[in-house]
This record gives structure tokens, sequence and C-alpha cells, in this order.
């Protein structure tokens, strides 16, 4: 596995400003040749020496900020310049410029079954950045293509490591557990990327969603749990209160409640707080003993 270390380079302005001079003057012999006694040598010596100048001179490479060089030579792997500034190398390296700047993109929506074998649709945000640009560039072949296969390859494997919606207490799901998910999916994707020089800094899911063939129906199961979850808050409230009114008639003494009439109102105060409409009071002019 190939490591990125740094390369020393000479200093680009230095060696700029030298080269600068040797072109002057070669160029300035170039016209003196012409009343010098031996002028054929020099004006030789002087076309060589600014052909090698010109050759010299493509081994000038600028580095930005946040970018790295990778500097190769006959085939061979020679070091990383990440220092901002113009630098100097051997012209014959090959020099090639990688990113290492925060970047992000998005997955494909993704339609895939769930940990129920429910179909359903997921993509995800992915941020990244190259830590590594030796292993960037040479132990993968396109590290950028690479990082979107693996990250949809690790989507794939979340998506069905959890279902869509918990149906059973304590268990994790894809909707209700965002932080979790996200947490795991980050692991995932790591890694498969870490051989690359590659940093996941942050990753969460975008798109979630049941397949337009089940959708509906899903929708109505989804619905049918919160009416269920809904009266069942309201009657563990509804007997909360009936509860308290009966100990508070009780205490005061305001009335005398046998068994029957108990039951009766027990009975009217759930109608009346468990109804969904508004109830209609009945006046008892008489006695509910006969």
């Amino acid at each position: 596995m190939i490591k990125e270390f740094d390369f020393q380079t000479l200093p680009g302005i230095g060696m700029l400003v030298l080269f600068l001079g040797l072109l002057s003057g070669s160029v300035y012999f170039m016209i003196e040749s012409r009343h010098a006694d031996d002028g054929k040598s020099m004006l030789l010596a002087s076309v060589a020496v600014f052909i090698v100048v010109l050759i010299l001179l493509c081994g000038f490479f600028i580095v930005a900020p946040n970018r790295s060089v990778v500097l190769t030579l006959f085939g061979k792997y020679k070091g990383s310049v990440r220092k901002p500034g113009l630098h100097w190398a051997n012209p014959f390296m090959v020099k090639e410029k990688v990113s290492l700047r925060v970047r992000n993109f998005e997955t494909t929506r993704l339609k895939v079954n769930d940990h129920d074998g429910n179909p359903i649709e997921i993509a995800a945000v992915v941020v990244w950045k190259v830590v590594d640009a030796a292993e960037a560039i040479f132990e993968v072949d396109h590290f950028e293509d690479y990082l979107k296969v693996q990250c949809e390859s690790a989507l794939r494997s979340l998506a069905a490591a959890f279902p869509y919606d918990a149906h059973v207490d304590d268990q994790k799901s894809l909707r209700a557990n965002a932080f979790e998910v996200a947490t795991q999916l980050k692991i995932e994707i790591e890694e498969r990327v870490t051989k690359a020089g590659l940093d996941i800094i942050e990753s969460r899911i975008s798109h979630l969603a049941y397949a337009p063939e089940i959708a509906t129906v899903m929708l109505q199961r989804q619905q049918a749990s919160a009416i269920i979850a809904a009266r069942s808050k309201i009657v563990e409230g509804a007997v909360g209160m009936v509860e308290m009114a009966l100990e508070l008639l009780s205490k005061k003494g305001i009335v005398e409640l046998d068994p029957e009439r108990k039951a009766a109102m027990v009975s009217n105060l759930l109608v009346v707080l468990c109804g969904e409409r508004g109830t209609q009071p009945v006046v008892n002019t008489g006695t509910i003993y006969h």
C-alpha cells in the first residue's frame, strides 16, 4: 500500500529568476556571436542553453490551498507537495493534482427491501474529502467513482438491516432513529473507502419513502396505528379523571354512591370523555331506583 509523503521541491520564485537570467544571457550571447571570432561555437552553446532552459521551465507548477500535487517519475511515486505556492521540480516528473477540499454528493434513489421485506426508496447525502492523495491515486481507479459505488453498496446494506417503521418496542427503525442510522451508515462507508485515502465527514438519509406500489397500504397502516395510539391515550386519561372524580366525591362527602350508582356514573363519564362528538345530556326528573 502506497502512503503519501512530502517531496522537497526547489523554490519557484528563485528558480524562475535564475532561468530568466539564463534565457536573457543566452539571447545576449546569440546576438554577440555575430561579432566574435569563434561566433559559431558561441552561437551553438547559446542555442543549447536556450533549449535546455526552455525544457527546465516545464518543471514549474503551482499548488493552490487545500490541494495536493502527486509526483511520479517514470512510473515511480516520488512524493507529494501540499504547501501552497510556486514550486519547481524535475520537468520529467508527472504532476497530478488532487483536491483536498470538502466535497459532497447525493446518491441516486435506490429501491431496496428493508429488514421486513417491504420495498422502499432511499437516498443519502455523503460529505467527504481526500486525506491521502497518494492512496486516492494509486490504490483505486477513479476514486470519485469508487466512492459513489461503495456508498450505494453501504446504503443497500443499511436499508436491509433496519425496518422502515418499528413494530415492536426497543426496535430501531429508519424513520424514527435518524441519528443512529446516519452513524451506522458513516461507519459502513468508512470501512469501504479507508483504503482509498478518503475520509467520510458526515452521512445522512436525504430521502426515505415506501415504494409506490405499497405506499397507500402503508399510509393506511400508519393512520390506523396513530388512531389506536390516540385512543389509548384518551382512554388512559378518561380513566384517571373518573377515578379522581369518584375520589373527590367520596372525600368531600357530597353524595353517597353505592356500587350501582358508581357504575352508572363511571359509564356516563367514560361516554362523555371518550366520545368523538359532544354528548346530549338527558335530565332525569325521577330517581334511578324503582
